[in-house]
């Protein structure tokens, strides 16, 4: 561990203890608490990630940000205060700042528990699905946070494609563009977030942890900046139907335009539209693909300390 803690930036005895002692570690993101479900899926996805990465001989780091202080492993107390307040905002690279000027709570998206995970010395990293290029991006220029900090800083993530409401092209390409590797987890196609396919193929595949850790291991070895996107397909069994897919994302995007819903307020509004045009299958499938990523960034963890 090579980190310097300070008044804005703390690490967890038990992750610290981990990072320390050469134990694999984990990193896990705070807006799936808080944007992610309501309450109580919420805290128990959060939970149930945890559990997950424990059980395949990892430690967790929940990462977010309390009381102003860019924090690296919530304790069990805190996460359950990040499901039930129901007020704290979304925690990209931007808002740290003001974030810790103000003693704020922030739930940290894919682009800030990036940050935090690379100070604290973390590898690998587990979410749901990255941010990318919105859809009309042509439009109204919006690009996640989240593209431009794997251009920069040095964590693999382990997601299940990028959000299924975005443009899934355009993402591609701006990942291309920047540099950063894509493999796919034993597919040859981006998967879709809820879906398995998307009808683009990724630039590489990776078929065990231990090749996914061997390209992490190149990468550095070459001196590359930025990190890789691991893309790990939901599991066939959890996967939803993907024609009412289609259509609840249609149906969502439509309602967001005629609404006026943009910016970060969107894939939120989004999510929240689809689960309940789903009847909740969406939030079933997005907790599996949640836990099956958790489980594949523990392994790939793993396989970098042997």
């Amino acid at each position: 561990m090579n980190t310097v803690e300070n008044r804005y930036f703390a690490v967890a005895p038990e992750v610290r203890e981990a990072l320390e002692s050469g134990v694999a570690v984990v990193a896990l993101e705070s807006t799936i608490i808080t944007h992610g479900f309501p309450y109580p899926a919420n805290l128990e996805c959060a939970r149930e990630a945890e559990r997950v990465v424990r059980e395949e001989g990892a430690a967790p780091a929940t990462v977010g940000v309390v009381d102003g202080v860019l924090t690296v492993g919530l304790t069990a107390e805190q996460i359950e205060r990040f499901a039930s307040a129901g007020d704290i905002p979304k925690a990209s690279r931007r808002d740290l700042p003001l974030l810790a000027a103000r003693g704020r709570d922030g739930g940290t998206t894919v682009a800030a528990t990036m940050v935090a995970a690379a100070r604290a010395g973390i590898d690998v990293f587990a979410t749901g699905g990255i941010g990318g290029v919105h859809r009309g991006a042509e439009r109204t220029f919006d690009i996640s946070a989240d593209l431009a900090e794997l251009a920069r800083t040095d964590v693999t993530v382990v997601c299940a494609g990028a959000k299924s409401v975005l443009d899934l092209g355009l993402t591609l390409e701006y990942l291309e563009t920047a540099g950063v590797p894509v493999v796919g987890y034993g597919t040859d196609e981006f998967p879709a977030f809820y879906t398995r396919s998307s009808g683009h193929r990724v630039p590489a595949r990776v078929d065990t942890p231990q090749e996914a850790a061997s390209a992490i291991s190149a990468k550095r070895a070459l001196g590359l900046a930025g990190g890789i996107v691991v893309a790990n397909p939901i599991p066939e069994e959890h996967a939803p139907d993907e024609a009412l897919i289609s259509v609840a994302i249609e149906s969502a995007l439509a309602q967001a335009a005629r609404e006026g819903i943009e910016g970060a307020a969107a894939t939120p509004f989004l999510l929240e539209r689809i689960h309940a045009i789903t009847g909740g299958a969406s939030e079933v499938a997005n907790k599996q693909l949640v836990y099956a990523n958790a489980r594949l960034a523990a392994r790939i963890a793993m396989a970098l300390l042997a």
